[in-house]
């Protein structure tokens, strides 16, 4: 491997008409990376200070939220400094890092989801076992499950990526992804394509025990009109964002593997931008609005710190007078 004996350097894709509109686009990615931090952490700190909030749906939602924040870090700053600096280059251990925090996340979403189908699950179904089957310990063991298999995984891509040799140096994206760079190698991607495969038969499996949680689910509701408030109530947000966790993968899917030349660039950028776009700023969203509990505590926290500041503002310039 003599290219990796020094700093490799790879170019990754230059925004269309960049040179005209750079700062348009750095505006935009700045709007919305503080957009992704203030509605995620503002959610975060609410479930953490609301002793009313202290349950398994608000204390996983507060994990999605945390992990929404990690895996938007992964390309924000980098895509900022790139338009500010016009300078479209990563080294390859810095884009194998990149690759890491943004698939971890992206894994871990799915882990989460998993987890939150199956709260809602013994919630409804099973109310009379909710509180002695989601025990504080229960809780814990659910959230590291939904941390630890994500990254084993990914920490296991990325080494198997970076000990081939490559022989290219232009990730055809705006960030770097462990498939690009897979396809920067010299050598056969067999290993690869086979892991490739095992991970996905992986998180399909989770998909498909979110999918029979919610048959579950929908035949319990017919029974009992309190257990339909509930399902609409809290289910339907965790639906909503599977719905939009799924497209998002979907797109990137297609992106990375069949979205090389055959698409036009624009759309391409859509493909691969909607994965760290939407779902960092959807899920947040859903769950503040629909959820009555959580949005009214939002709400009044705004309101008290709002009103906090006003009345200090007052006070100051009274004391000035």
């Amino acid at each position: 491997m003599d290219n990796m004996s020094y700093p490799v350097i790879l170019t990754l894709m230059v925004p269309k008409e960049t040179k005209s509109y750079r700062h348009v686009y750095f505006i935009c990615f700045l709007a919305l990376y503080v957009l992704i931090l203030s509605i995620n952490i503002r959610l975060v700190m609410v479930i953490i200070m609301e002793k009313a909030l202290h349950e398994p749906m608000y204390i996983f939602l507060c994990h999605m939220c945390i992990n929404g924040v990690y895996g938007a870090s992964g390309f924000y700053p980098k895509i900022l400094s790139d338009l500010i600096l016009d300078s479209y280059v990563i080294s390859f251990h810095m884009c194998s890092l990149q690759t890491y925090v943004i698939y971890s996340s992206l894994l871990s979403e799915i882990t989460i989801l998993t987890v939150m189908a199956y709260d809602r699950y013994v919630a409804i179904c099973k109310p009379l076992d909710y509180h002695s089957k989601l025990t504080k310990n229960t809780c814990v063991k659910l959230i590291l499950f939904s941390w630890i298999v994500p990254n084993c995984i990914c920490i296991t891509a990325v080494l198997l990526s970076n000990l081939r040799p490559i022989c290219k140096y232009h990730i055809d994206k705006l960030y770097c992804d462990n498939w690009s760079v897979v396809k920067l190698a010299c050598v056969s991607s067999f290993v690869n394509n086979v892991f490739g495969y095992a991970i996905t038969v992986i998180f399909f499996s989770f998909l498909v025990l979110i999918i029979v949680s919610y048959f579950k689910l929908i035949s319990a509701c017919k029974a009992s009109l309190e257990n339909r408030k509930k399902f609409w109530q809290t289910c339907l947000p965790h639906i909503l964002s599977l719905i939009n966790f799924t497209i998002a993968l979907l797109f990137d899917i297609m992106y990375s593997r069949y979205g090389a030349n055959d698409i036009p660039e624009s759309l391409r950028n859509f493909l691969a931008l909607e994965l760290v776009i939407v779902p960092p700023v959807f899920n947040p969203l859903i769950y503040g609005l629909n959820i009555t509990v959580v949005r009214t505590r939002v709400f009044t926290l705004c309101v008290s710190c709002a009103s906090r500041e006003f009345f200090s503002q007052k006070i100051h310039n009274l004391i000035l007078y």
